[in-house]
């Protein structure tokens, strides 16, 4: 379905609306259970103050995922193919790919048990049914969902998904009725209040998910095939992304707005302080954000493995291949054997956030590299301005990037 760029110039909102697809997964990965807890206890904590981060943290990821998009339509290759073509050095080629590998896979599945605990919870307040049972059957759900290998099925799935996040909370941020004046000052007039820069990084490192790179630059290809698609790439990159954006800094004025200075220990506190706003109706639709958001982190988290595994090693079928279905299958059942025996590793998503840690501004760097490959990609490798913005972000995620390892493992050490 190769089209002409005349096809492309002119078209309304609502044409460009029908562009949406492989970013919202994106946009769906991000906003999970960990999104929305450290987005309430931002906003519980330190008010509007923390927005400029969480705008910071979608302009990087619109930045790198518009890479990400290119690198699938013009070369018509994965991150994971690219990075291991990327090195000719054998010691160095499997030395890259199996840390990315190996830090991917135990990510996805060290937090996959908190998203499977978040969308059960979710059910759970709805139905009344414990979690105890909800939760393996959720697992089951999205075990058969990615065995099914449907890419559009699971596509259709997330733009749901951010369909109803986004009525959930955006309503209630609107029903709050913030300060218009105190969100534009946390936006423009950036702070760092004391205290404030563990949540800082985990702002950005909820919103900035190295394996939503790998995700991108192979679904792309399943949408897209030419040179002229790449401005339908950009709108469903602005437009999906911008409103997973909007929703997470939807969350943060919320609590802003209602829980300042008030201790957050779970996400159902903010049902709470919706009480005298939406009566009986505020916990039964916090609930159906709260599932919707840790279905599709569940999701992607695995997706996510699997991508990046089976590109790595250049499986040719996709996610019609056995080994494929293997990786996310295995990502998914080590989800459900720790929810149900309620294991808690702490030393492994330190160890996890040690990994993510350095991975992020790694894979950064390694990525505008490759978008400067003239072999790969021709007249399409980054312009200036992208190495300018890339080389920022770069900079700055390897800053936030020790910080995170250092924190690791000063809790670790303690």
């Amino acid at each position: 379905m190769v089209q002409s760029e005349a096809t492309t110039k002119k078209r309304t909102f609502k044409e460009r609306l029908k562009t949406i697809g492989p970013s919202a997964i994106i946009a769906a990965s991000f906003i999970g259970p960990g999104t929305i807890t450290t987005a309430t206890q931002a906003g519980a904590s330190f008010g509007y103050a923390l927005l400029w981060a969480l705008v910071f943290s979608i302009i990087t990821t619109m930045v790198l995922q518009i890479m990400a998009a290119r690198l699938g339509i013009i070369a018509r290759k994965s991150l994971g193919t690219a990075i291991r073509d990327q090195f000719e050095h054998p010691v160095l080629k499997y030395t890259v790919t199996g840390f990315v590998m190996i830090a991917i896979f135990i990510g996805s599945a060290a937090y996959m048990s908190g998203d499977i605990n978040g969308t059960s919870l979710g059910i759970s307040t709805l139905t009344g049914w414990s979690i105890n049972i909800i939760g393996p059957i959720v697992g089951v759900i999205v075990l058969l969902l990615g065995l099914s290998g449907s890419y559009k099925l699971i596509e259709k799935l997330m733009i749901g998904l951010v369909i109803v996040m986004s009525i959930v909370f955006i309503t209630t941020m609107f029903v709050a009725q913030p300060d218009l004046g105190g969100i534009f000052s946390g936006i423009f007039a950036p702070s760092i209040p004391a205290g404030s820069i563990i949540t800082i990084v985990a702002l950005v490192g909820t919103t900035v998910v190295p394996y939503n790179l790998f995700i991108h630059s192979s679904s792309v290809q399943e949408r897209w095939n030419d040179a002229s698609h790449l401005k339908d790439s950009r709108w469903d990159i602005f437009i999906s992304i911008g409103m997973g954006g909007f929703i997470s800094a939807a969350i943060l004025i919320t609590s802003g707005t209602l829980m300042r200075g008030i201790e957050v220990e779970t996400v159902a506190d903010l049902a709470l302080q919706l009480e005298p706003l939406l009566g009986s109706w505020a916990e039964p639709f916090l609930a159906v954000g709260i599932f919707s958001a840790g279905f599709s982190s569940m999701t992607a988290a695995a997706l996510g493995a699997a991508i990046t595994v089976s590109s790595m090693m250049k499986w040719e079928k996709g996610m019609n291949d056995w080994r494929y279905k293997a990786v996310f299958s295995t990502v998914i059942l080590i989800g459900i054997l720790s929810f149900v025996l309620n294991i808690e590793p702490l030393e492994v998503l330190l160890f996890a956030q040690a990994l993510n840690g350095i991975l992020l501004p790694g894979i950064a760097l390694i990525l505008l590299i490759i978008m400067n490959n003239k072999k790969l990609l021709g007249n399409y490798r980054n312009s200036v301005k992208m190495n300018v913005l890339g080389t920022i972000i770069v900079i700055i995620c390897f800053a936030l990037g020790i910080y995170s390892l250092v924190t690791a493992i000063s809790d670790f050490m303690g």
